[in-house]
């Protein structure tokens, strides 16, 4: 069975191509809700959704149920919808998954069988991928995040100017789930035109510049002051932890290392930014991460970084982090702090 991006199987569903098996798995449970969405309004009437759509989790279906829910004819409609959520849930035994798994040997065509896989699990079900149309949900990269909240933004109506726009998504880190919760918190204001970026950063709590991507930014570019400066209100924001932001400044070594070692083979300018977007779409690593923009940032920030200097920061951060996951901590800031310092002399060491 095919492997889909969320996209490919986004225009599939638009243009009326909906395979009879499902499987939804990927960090973006929003996504998976809105493909859901999708499929019921291209097959069952609203009015005809209480006789044609199941939702039930995996944990509570026994084998019988699960057979039941796949096999039921639809009513006054030509066909029904069954929704299992939770599927990581069954065991590799489990009667219910073996139920299902006969089903998709045979599977009824009046029945459009969709299964959910949670965001806490990385690889979908080989049993079930196999039978099924995989659509893989994955975390968006800013720039399609943006375009994501603009247009939910419309549907709410909620005008926000471009500078304000791009502030939400910088500081929920591209969280879909995050944008509809600050934008559903937008919507109840009465506004006479566009919100600004002084509105929406005085709404969100976070001022412009004062984001954990901007403090990893300062600190790769060997700003300490700066990084130093944001890193009390950085920390204070819900869901950054010293652990989050060596995780995001180790990625961004490791992008600069891999720009440099092209740096080191003569590439240059042009030719450097697109051998850094070449690799990263063919490894795609897990990170809401822009690729142009990544590309360009590390590109611009090799010249800087010779190896010996990349491999010091590395180990500086390869040690804070254990001190933040490891010992008994109760300062992130002073070990933050340290890891800065110990990079701005990584430089020097290196030269």
């Amino acid at each position: 069975m095919p492997n889909l991006t969320f996209d490919t199987f986004f225009k599939a569903l638009r243009k009326g191509d909906i395979p009879g098996a499902i499987y939804l798995h990927g960090p973006e449970d929003l996504l998976k809700a809105e493909a859901i969405t999708e499929i019921l309004d291209r097959t069952i009437e609203p009015s005809l959704r209480d006789f044609n759509v199941d939702q039930r989790s995996a944990a509570e279906l026994d084998p019988e149920q699960a057979e039941t829910l796949c096999n039921t004819l639809p009513m006054m409609a030509d066909r029904r919808v069954v929704i299992i959520r939770e599927v990581e849930a069954w065991a590799k035994r489990a009667r219910a998954k073996a139920a299902v798994l006969r089903f998709l040997e045979r599977p009824a065509p009046e029945t459009i069988l969709v299964l959910v896989q949670g965001s806490g699990e990385t690889a979908p079900d080989p049993e079930l991928a196999v039978r099924t149309t995989v659509v893989a949900a994955e975390s968006l990269p800013p720039e399609r995040a943006r375009k994501w909240l603009m247009m939910h933004a419309a549907r709410l109506g909620v005008e926000l100017d471009d500078q304000a726009a791009d502030h939400m998504v910088k500081v929920t880190d591209a969280s879909l789930g995050d944008l509809r919760t600050e934008l559903e918190k937008l919507a109840g204001l009465s506004s006479s035109g566009p919100l600004t970026l002084s509105r929406v950063a005085e709404l969100m709590g976070v001022r412009y510049g004062e984001t954990a991507a901007d403090w990893r930014d300062a600190a790769l570019r060997g700003d300490t002051r700066t990084a130093v400066g944001i890193l009390e209100p950085v920390l204070s924001q819900p869901g950054v932890s010293g652990v989050s932001l060596v995780q995001m400044l180790g990625l961004g070594l490791v992008g600069i290392g891999l720009a440099r070692a092209q740096y080191d083979r003569g590439v240059r300018t042009g030719a450097l930014v697109q051998a850094v977007r070449n690799s990263l779409f063919r490894t795609r690593p897990p990170a809401r991460l822009s690729y142009d923009a990544a590309a360009a940032e590390w590109s611009r920030l090799a010249p800087s970084w010779p190896v010996p200097r990349i491999e010091a920061a590395l180990r500086a951060a390869l040690v804070a982090d254990e001190r933040l996951k490891n010992t008994a901590v109760s300062d992130e800031r002073a070990v933050l702090v340290d890891l800065l310092m110990e990079l701005k002399l990584t430089w020097p060491a290196a030269a």
